[in-house]
């Protein structure tokens, strides 16, 4: 299929998700309300688009309405099963939907980093630690780019809360970490599907390292599909993978206690090309780039199990949704 047709399967199948919900889904298999199951677009080699149908392994209900969607679409869907999907950074709650990071098992920058450059543990001081993503200008200045769950972490977070390199999780402390704080971030609420996880950081020393692995980052694109993609993260490090589903609506993603599940939409999908996972938790706020160093999204949320290897899935917003619900332009 050509996208264009593509996306009519895609709101057909979508209908049709929310048709056998309310009859065939028990309610302990939903999620905030919905099944745990994504629709989206799928790249096939050949150029053309299959629909992408992701589900939640253990959920039987959900698992029926998956193999009916496939039923009704035909031979172009691409399916996978997922296990549960959760931020990529410790639960602030401490109530944590996926394993904590730790400091002895990361491969990425968990010390303390002067001048601040991407892939450096980072965290708002009463979460444990994610990624700082990228330097962005908001008004001239320079401010630092990560997930809400990083430098937020939860409602009750204020602008001007204190931002600590690296995170507490490695160490860090106030005021001797301090380097910079909350300055804005993109509300997430129960019961509301949301597009980004993104917040920023005001940054006390403006002087800092922009260079990734591929040079400078100050371009975007909108995914695709099928890109060879990477990115540095303060737990796997450099990793390597490919987009394996751009538009995917309702990845549910679990954020503990407080938030509970929410409902994502448009997001990308990758998979590791590698023998090892593309991200793991304390990689949240990695930026996701192309081999010619264009950025195309935020990485947020992942699965333990799923994709070719078996070492899970990632998700990522489209970067440019964040920069704009953000207002800011990469350094």
């Amino acid at each position: 299929m050509d996208k264009g047709k593509a996306r009519e399967v895609k709101a057909q199948a979508t209908d049709l998700v929310r048709e056998l919900s309310e009859r065939v889904v028990r309610p302990s298999d939903l999620a905030d309300g919905g099944p745990a199951l994504a629709i989206g677009l799928a790249p096939q080699p050949d150029g053309s688009y299959a629909l992408a149908v992701r589900y939640r392994l253990g959920l039987p209900s959900v698992r029926s309405i998956a193999r009916k969607v496939v039923a009704e679409v035909g031979p172009d869907v691409d399916v996978r099963r997922t296990g549960r999907i959760s931020t990529l950074a410790d639960d602030p709650t401490k109530v944590r939907p996926r394993p904590p990071v730790i400091t002895a098992r990361s491969l990425g920058e968990t010390g303390r980093v002067r001048p601040l450059r991407p892939g450096v543990s980072i965290a708002h001081v009463d979460v444990t630690a994610g990624t700082l993503g990228a330097f962005v200008h908001k008004d001239g200045v320079v401010h630092a780019l990560s997930n809400y769950h990083v430098l937020s972490g939860r409602p009750q977070a204020r602008v001007g809360d204190v931002i600590l390199q690296p995170g507490p999780a490695d160490g860090g402390r106030s005021p001797r970490d301090q380097v910079g704080t909350l300055a804005a971030r993109v509300d997430l609420e129960p019961g509301r599907d949301a597009t980004v996880d993104c917040a920023l950081a005001l940054l006390t020393d403006q002087e800092v390292d922009p260079e990734y692995p591929v040079g400078r980052i100050t371009t975007t694109a909108v995914a695709l599909g099928g890109e060879k993609v990477s990115k540095i993260g303060r737990t796997t490090s450099i990793t390597y993978g490919q987009v394996t589903a751009i538009e995917l609506d309702n990845v549910v993603v679990g954020y503990g206690e407080e938030l509970g599940e929410l409902s994502f939409d448009n997001q990308i999908e990758v998979e590791s090309t590698g023998t090892g996972p593309f991200s793991r938790g304390g990689d949240s706020g990695s930026l996701v780039f192309r081999e010619d160093g264009v950025a195309l999204g935020l990485l947020f949320a992942g699965s333990e199990s799923g994709g070719d290897n078996g070492t899970g899935l990632t998700y990522l917003n489209p970067i440019d949704a964040v920069l704009d619900a953000l207002g800011v332009t990469l350094v």
